[in-house]
């Protein structure tokens, strides 16, 4: 997989899910999202989730002897998550002989293991007859290629119309599914490519493949900068947080958690404006949006975080005004590549970009030559 080669670069390991979680990890306060992991704990519209208890054990056996806690762990209890289960036995929802132990911690013939704990389940979300643009599917995954406007689940103020309850109307399986199999998000004015777990095992191992970076999410998007610039910013390592007085905001902050975001490719439109192709190292709410106004190149129709700051100098009555009418930020996660969770096959899937920014392309560089 080629196109994620340069994202491995300082890499750091992510922080285990909460407790409770459904490893879901939010990088939007949806919506809102650049393409990371859901995660309900972090979701401040998540809707009302009803309970479902788990309280299983598991006697060592003989053939277990000497391994790790979390190792044994996720083969016996294969409905969660390596990094769940990691939360859970640091937390004291997983005990070893009735106590909290460490991870590493290895395992003797007749020792217990008891996972005590709550989980969300979100049962209330109704199938509506919603078109979906498919891209990909086989029995285990799907690969949905969501427009602009769509919103991908509900929440506060978005019952209805999300990509989620179109899924439960095509895919009724998957009503057992937490998000209807959703692995990660993005905002509902960004468009493209989005990865579904048809199964529970699916879902859980796509999540720790995003989890550990093994999902690679490439996007386009154009920006009010110059091509010289831009370059010279080409990894943007800016922590970012929710902003303290605008709470539906994120902003860069010290005491925010960590984001990095790579500039891959950078094309000029014109001298004053350029389309990016941009690659997520991690997922924050945001975090492209943020990361761009924050070196002061927003993208353009992003009413949010950019401002004036769209508008440059040297623009013709015509492209201004195709700049000052963009209805919505012109982002779009055009590349998705996953290992397959069952075959272990490299998986790639792209699609191009929606007429709305390939118009505004045309229009910004027309009369343009770099030659």
């Amino acid at each position: 997989m080629t196109l994620n080669e340069p994202l491995h670069d300082s890499v750091a390991a992510e922080e285990p899910a909460p407790e409770g979680s459904e490893i879901f990890a939010y990088e939007e306060g949806d919506d809102s999202d650049d393409g990371d992991v859901i995660d309900d704990s972090e979701d401040d519209d998540a809707p009302a989730a009803d309970k479902a208890v788990v309280n299983v054990t598991h006697t060592v056996t003989e053939d277990e002897a000497g391994l790790r806690i979390d190792k044994l762990a996720s083969q016996v209890f294969t409905d969660f998550s390596r990094v769940q289960l990691q939360g859970w036995i640091s937390d004291g929802s997983l005990l070893h002989n009735g106590q909290v132990q460490k991870p590493k911690v290895r395992v003797k013939a007749g020792d217990v293991l008891h996972l005590s704990t709550t989980l969300q389940q979100h049962s209330e979300d109704q199938p509506e007859n919603i078109a979906i643009d498919v891209v990909y599917e086989d029995d285990d995954v799907l690969v949905i290629d969501k427009p602009v406007g769509m919103v991908v689940h509900p929440g506060a103020g978005n019952q209805t119309g999300t990509l989620v309850n179109a899924l439960l109307y095509h895919y009724p399986q998957q009503h057992h599914l937490p998000r209807a199999g959703l692995v990660h998000r993005i905002d509902k004015d960004t468009s493209g490519l989005l990865l579904i777990g048809k199964t529970k095992p699916a879902q859980m191992a796509l999540m720790e493949q995003l989890k550990d970076k093994s999902v690679y999410r490439h996007y386009q998007c154009v920006v009010a900068g110059d091509a010289a610039s831009l370059l010279r910013h080409r990894r943007i390592d800016a922590p970012i947080g929710r902003h303290r007085n605008q709470r539906t905001k994120m902003t860069v902050m010290t005491a925010g958690r960590e984001a990095v975001t790579h500039l891959l490719e950078v094309t000029p439109l014109n001298e004053n404006y350029c389309l990016l192709d941009v690659g997520l190292e991690t997922g924050r709410t945001h975090q492209i949006r943020v990361h761009l106004s924050h070196i002061t190149y927003p993208i353009v129709g992003d009413r949010v975080y950019g401002g004036r700051r769209q508008l440059r100098a040297g623009l013709s009555d015509a492209q201004r005004q195709a700049i000052s009418s963009f209805p919505r930020q012109a982002l779009h996660a055009y590349a998705l590549g996953f290992v397959h969770p069952t075959t272990g096959e490299d998986i790639e899937v792209t699609t191009p970009l929606p007429e709305d920014m390939q118009t505004l392309i045309s229009v910004l560089s027309d009369g343009y030559d770099d030659e």
